[in-house]
């Protein structure tokens, strides 16, 4: 299928072929019918991937702030090469639409196949032939409503949020200042509200063009017209509420509003417009001022937007899944009209074009619509249990599969988000030996992004075809934690070698569904992300530390800090905890240098789960200690580990600097390494070449199969252990 991108770097736009979306459970699969170009907030990132790289800095200060936090944590190479594969990345274009449903996922039944829909959402109604929308970001749309006006549902819903925060009152007077898209759509609604509408606009065009939709007067701001209007409609008292519909860097919206805005009176801003507020102003009269957060409540809440879990109607009556139905009543029974914003309707093959032409000013537009292809002419948890660590049981069939010494190794991706191609695929790219054959994702632009920044021969959605594909040697699962255990379980069953991020899986059952499928298949070739036991500087720190004659006691700090809003990891309900998602690295890396695996955990956390105490106790005695925290200061470094034991003291400080003391017959000894501060180096690379080998010559794995078993079951121990609040033995099964 075909999609419109953007490559943020070079400001590229492309209409690409990408490989046609799964269909997920939870969602359907839309063929779009039209989508609808943002003349605003579309053209205003057009924009900045036509800038310099310091203009886009200066146009971002707030991810500029976030890549001086990744230096500090990750140090420069690393956050350099996330950056850049960032950058230099095709992003997609586009949030409404309307399309017919073509087919339905799993839990799914308010809508069938053939249905027409409008669609939100900047991840899933983007300008592309085949979306794949969840729940809440479809409606139906109403009988006789034309597909090309069921199109404006999302940037309705913006307006109609817009207008809900201003709570407006029949009779009232309001100021709506841009009349673009969002605020003539504002106009519309506040008109049917019963409001009376003063609007401004430089553009005489648009001012003419909101007084024939229900404006009483419109004008240029910067003349007498507007006050005037106001002053006559409100007997001098000024307007009741304030829209903020403009974009651009002048101060102007926001002044003018204080100006012209009654007493007490209420300024929302809709549209991305400079907010300096004068003190003066605003204080003497105490306004409101209010932000309205795109289309409505649920926007950017993972559990609500991907997982469909709605909010009760009795404690939040219009969420934005309802506010897009709501426009669409609207529009269907004539109360809103937008065929008048509707400059130009452009085939989606001449996309590029079209944006090209706004951008440079050519075509002039309120509203741009794309019709594709298809569509000629409109139609209509007590205390806690002991645990068993699963017995590993091979079965009878090959564990190791025959292949050329000489031939490629070729690998397969399932996966292709920021760590992959940021941490794995770097390194894997330029190795000599190694054929990157199969990206498989379900989005289809990262699938295509992966396939043309790391020479991938193919790109799809179909894993079915690529664990079919006798020729493929390995299968890296680098998706969700969520979908870990089930596509490794797959890959295992298929024959292939899996290496799997971690976690390995985030339930007992779940791991005992990997252990089945080694166990049916005789397939044991696994290998889990635990990058840190292949870090060159801790393989040199524990060489000089020797060999152990007594138990050790470890301390592992890792200052995790909190996550951003939005962050899938934040998605425990599908996701895991947290530390059931990145804690078996730091309880592998402990148990490689205590050389066993834990036999029992404690856990314990400050209130709210924030910060955790992992006490792990091993066979010879030796305890491990992992705080992990995310309450503690971000420029401290992430990761410092402290190991004590035989009258030694080794150190390790964020995987930049490794020390160790001392105490011996020839007096005390100090050795600390010659690493440059920023060559922070995880063991990625490292690991990657050790599994590489495992696959090309068919020996061991890098890491035994038992081990990676230990480490999960010890990490999913942690969350019993919590609800406990008791020791957790792990029992070995037999």
């Amino acid at each position: 299928m075909k999609q419109v991108v953007q490559n943020y770097k070079s400001g590229e736009l492309a209409v690409l072929d990408v490989p046609v979306p799964g269909c997920k459970p939870g969602g359907v699969l839309v063929r779009s019918a039209y989508s609808l170009i943002s003349t605003g907030t579309e053209l205003m990132k057009v924009s900045e991937a036509g800038m310099s790289m310091l203009g886009k800095a200066r146009s971002r200060p707030d991810q500029v702030a976030k890549v001086m936090q990744s230096v500090a944590t990750n140090g420069v190479p690393a956050t350099y090469r996330k950056v850049m594969g960032k950058l230099d990345s095709y992003t997609p274009l586009g949030y409404s639409l309307c399309g017919v449903v073509e087919q339905v996922g799993t839990g799914i039944d308010d809508v069938k196949v053939g249905d027409l829909v409008a669609c939100a959402g900047n991840e899933h109604a983007l300008h592309a032939e085949l979306n794949w929308v969840p729940r809440n970001l479809y409606t139906p749309v109403p009988d006789g409503l034309a597909p090309r006006h069921a199109a404006f549902g999302t940037v309705g819903s913006i307006a109609m949020q817009g207008v809900r925060q201003g709570e407006p009152q029949l009779g009232e007077v309001a100021l709506v200042i841009g009349l673009g898209l969002i605020g003539q759509l504002v106009v519309q609604l506040l008109s049917a509200s019963g409001v009376r509408v003063v609007g401004a606009d430089p553009d005489p065009t648009r001012c003419e063009l909101a007084e024939r939709l229900g404006a009483a007067a419109c004008g240029d701001p910067a003349s007498a017209a507007v006050e005037a209007a106001v002053a006559e409609l409100t007997g001098g008292h000024g307007v009741d509420q304030v829209y903020l519909a403009a974009g651009g860097g002048s101060n102007q919206p926001v002044e003018l509003a204080a100006r012209l805005c009654r007493d007490r009176g209420r300024v929302v801003d809709i549209g991305k417009c400079r907010l300096d507020l004068p003190w003066n102003a605003y204080y003497e009269k105490e306004l409101d001022v209010r932000f309205s957060r795109s289309y409505g409540p649920g926007r950017y809440d993972p559990e609500y937007e991907l997982e469909g879990r709605d909010y009760p109607i009795g404690y939040v009556r219009w969420t934005e899944r309802r506010n897009l139905a709501c426009f669409l009543d609207l529009l269907a029974r004539g109360r809103v009209d937008v065929e008048p914003l509707v400059s130009h309707i452009a085939d989606f093959d001449d996309a590029v074009e079209t944006y090209r032409s706004l951008k440079d000013g050519e075509l002039k537009a309120v509203a741009v619509l794309f019709r594709y292809p298809e569509q000629k002419e409109e139609p209509g948890e007590a205390e806690a249990p002991e645990v068993a660590v699963p017995a590993v049981r091979r079965g009878a069939g090959a564990s190791t599969p025959a292949r050329s010494a000489t031939a490629p190794v070729r690998l397969a991706f399932v996966g292709a988000g920021n760590y992959a191609t940021s941490m794995l695929l770097p390194h894997l790219a330029q190795r000599d030996g190694v054929e990157l054959s199969t990206v498989v994702t379900t989005t289809a632009l990262s699938a295509a992004n992966a396939q043309r920044k790391f020479g991938f021969a193919e790109a799809t959605t179909d894993l079915d075809s690529v664990l079919g594909d006798k020729s493929i040697d390995a299968v890296f699962v680098v998706t969700r934690h969520s979908s870990h255990a089930e596509l490794t379980r797959k890959a295992l069953l298929a024959g292939k070698t899996v290496f799997v991020e971690k976690p390995l899986a985030l339930t007992e059952d779940e791991l005992a569904g990997v252990l089945a499928a080694v166990e049916e298949s005789g397939n044991d070739r696994l290998q889990v992300g635990f990058n840190r036991r292949f870090a060159p500087l801790l393989r040199e720190a524990r060489k000089r530390l020797g060999a152990r004659t007594g138990p050790a006691s470890l301390r592992y700090l890792v200052n995790a800090g909190r996550l951003g809003h939005g962050s899938w990891y934040l998605q425990q309900g599908t996701e895991g905890s947290r530390f059931a998602g990145e804690g078996g690295h730091f309880i592998d890396t402990a148990s490689w240098l205590l050389e066993a695996d834990p036999v029992s955990v404690y856990a314990v956390a400050t209130s709210g789960n924030e910060d955790l105490q992992v006490v792990l106790r091993y066979p010879d005695g030796s305890t491990a200690t992992i705080s992990y925290v995310t309450t503690g200061a971000a420029g401290f470094p992430k990761e410092t580990l402290d190991l004590v034991a035989d009258g030694k003291v080794l150190r390790l400080d964020d995987f930049v600097r490794a020390s160790l003391y001392s105490d011996g017959t020839a007096g005390r000894k100090r050795w600390v390494s010659s690493r440059l501060p920023k060559a922070r180096d995880k063991g990625q690379s490292a690991e990657l070449a050790a599994f590489i080998k495992a696959v090309r010559t068919g020996g061991p794995m890098p890491v035994p199969l038992e081990s990676l078993v230990a480490t999960t079951s010890a990490t999913l121990a942690v969350q019993s252990g919590l609800a406990g609040g008791a020791p957790v033995t792990l029992a070995r099964a037999r």
